[in-house]
């Protein structure tokens, strides 16, 4: 074939193309019914995948946000430890050992358990207590909204969730109430520290072990921060051969054992069933809508054939109108779901909605919208260019 020939069939080729889309936009539009209920359907499985997704990366990361916001590099933890619960008690003889171990800037332990507050109505709430050392501050209170970190160098005072605050029993600074029976002062608010189970609450070392009575040679865990320049990984070895009773974690990896934890859980299986219920519904109704339109409009396709299109000029019109369906509505729904985010952001509550789920839901949607479209070939195909003349 000549140069002329190859650059001709070329261009062809491209103007088929170029027909075959436009035709896909025009008959989009044409119907504006057929239209809005395909859309609806993207739209549909849109919201309903980014919202269950979103309220479920929310909730990992209320249960995930104390280790990643407690400021060390490793975690001693009881062995077989998952998840951020209190178990086999540490003693401080691991602490001890985890301070002089090379490469460890420093070590801190934190105390985690239980306590239930009298509210003056009565009625009693429960907190999770963290007690914490002072020097460092490690696994101590953020998102500071009243009060100071410094109000827990005085004994008693205890630093609250303050999206619970009514539910504690309507506190304020300087507030006194009972914590297992010890006395207590109000002494700063956090905002949004809220994990599945109870609210986490925040005192000096020293006060926690009286509210829960844990001995003084104990502690729930050790956090460790490495020296600048060290290798974790190289510190964390070292660590676990001189402690060989215990596990030792880095930050990421503790974070992702919660998070599987919780993927295998309930959890998991309640938020993978209602996505997987989004993304069928939107299929079927985006296969039904998109056939229905080939249904109506048969006789146009088989004009086409008649005037030489063929079935794969055919499939290049579905896809492409396939493609258009998913691009519009996955840009309304998600504009809806960041309405929507906005809208019930809350301490409690909040969809986490970040930058790769947008990607994934454009691709998710376009691959849902192209197999949707198969449907469609599939009558299409069984067009006979002869009938347009019947």
């Amino acid at each position: 074939m000549s140069t002329k020939a190859r650059k001709s069939a070329l261009v062809g080729r491209g103007g088929h193309t170029r027909l075959m889309s436009l035709l896909a936009i025009r008959m989009m539009f044409h119907d504006r019914a057929k239209l809005i209920g395909t859309l609806l359907g993207v739209v549909f499985a849109t919201v309903l995948v980014n919202q269950q997704l979103g309220v479920f990366l929310g909730l990992l990361g209320k249960n995930t946000m104390f280790v990643d916001n407690a400021g060390a590099d490793l975690w001693v933890v009881p062995p077989s430890t998952q998840t951020l619960q209190g178990g086999t008690p540490i003693s401080l003889y691991t602490l001890n050992q985890a301070r002089v171990a090379p490469g460890v800037a420093w070590a801190e332990p934190i105390l985690f358990g239980t306590a239930i507050m009298q509210r003056p109505d009565g009625g009693s709430e429960p907190v999770t207590l963290v007690g914490i050392g002072l020097r460092h501050l490690a696994g101590g209170p953020w998102n500071l909204v009243a009060g100071d970190t410094e109000a827990l160098r005085y004994p008693d005072t205890v630093i609250f969730e303050d999206s619970q605050r009514e539910k504690l029993g309507g506190l304020n600074l300087g507030s006194e109430r009972e914590l297992n029976g010890h006395r207590v002062i109000v002494g700063g608010f956090t905002w949004g520290l809220n994990p599945f189970g109870p609210p986490y609450a925040f005192t000096r070392l020293e006060t926690a072990r009286e509210i829960i009575h844990t001995p003084e040679d104990q502690t729930t865990f050790v956090l460790i921060r490495v020296q600048p320049g060290a290798d974790i990984a190289a510190v964390q070895r070292d660590l676990s051969a001189r402690l060989p009773n215990a596990l030792i974690v880095t930050r990421q990896q503790f974070h992702d054992s919660i998070t599987w934890y919780l993927i295998r859980a309930q959890l998991g299986i309640s938020f993978g069933t209602s996505t997987a219920f989004a993304v069928i519904v939107g299929f079927v109704i985006v296969s039904l809508s998109m056939f229905s339109a080939v249904v109506d409009n048969v006789r146009e396709f088989g004009t086409l054939k008649a005037t030489g299109a063929t079935t794969f000029d055919l499939a290049k019109l579905l896809f492409i109108q396939a493609l258009s369906y998913a691009f519009l509505g996955t840009t309304i729904g998600l504009f809806l779901v960041t309405r929507m985010s906005e809208g019930i952001r809350s301490p409690n509550l909040s969809l986490v909605l970040p930058p790769e789920l947008f990607v994934g839901t454009y691709a998710l949607m376009a691959l849902l919208c192209v197999f949707a479209s198969l449907l469609a070939l599939w009558r299409v195909r069984n067009v006979e260019p002869g009938m347009v003349f019947r």
